[in-house]
Order: C-alpha cells, then structure tokens, then sequence
C-alpha cells in the first residue's frame, strides 16, 4: 500500500490521484506519521460500496414485490376473458 502525507495531498492532489489511478492500490494519506485516511480508487469504491448498497437495494424491492403479490387474489379469469370484462361489450 502507498504512503502520502496530507500536505503532499494538498499541494498536488492532481499527482496523487494518478499516483492512484495508475497504481490501482489504495493510497494511506498520513497526518503527523500517523494514518488518517484512506484514498481508493473509483473503481474499487463502486465494487466495494456502491454496487453492494445497490444490490441490497435491488433485494429489497424484489422482496416487497413479493410481499405484493402475495397480497392479490390471483383470477380465475384468463388476460383476454379480463380485458373484455373492463372494456364492457363491443358495439
């Protein structure tokens, strides 16, 4: 893993992010000598956070529309026979 500290941070944060993009390992941005935070690369964030909120998402709502479905009385009517009930009769 790379080490920056903040000030190098401050002062070319344009170099440190192709520090990044072109090593693909996080960055360690250091205060003091000490870590304080962490640089990832867009790609490692969207893997990591991104796609995993939204396939929780995604589970979520799959998951009401099934509590939905459950909800409805199925018919007995068939799609065709169902449309010609609410459209009434033909003149």
């Amino acid at each position: 893993m790379d080490r920056t500290n903040a000030l190098e941070v401050r002062r070319s944060l344009g170099k440190v992010l192709r520090r990044l993009s072109r090593g693909g390992k996080p960055i360690v941005v250091e205060r003091n000598g000490q870590p304080a935070a962490v640089l990832i690369s867009l790609s490692d964030f969207r893997e990591r956070f991104a796609d995993v909120e939204a396939a929780e998402e995604r589970k979520q709502l799959v998951e009401e529309i099934l509590a939905m479905r459950r909800l409805v009385k199925p018919s007995k009517l068939a799609a065709v026979e169902q449309l010609r009930a609410l459209r009434g009769a033909l003149p």
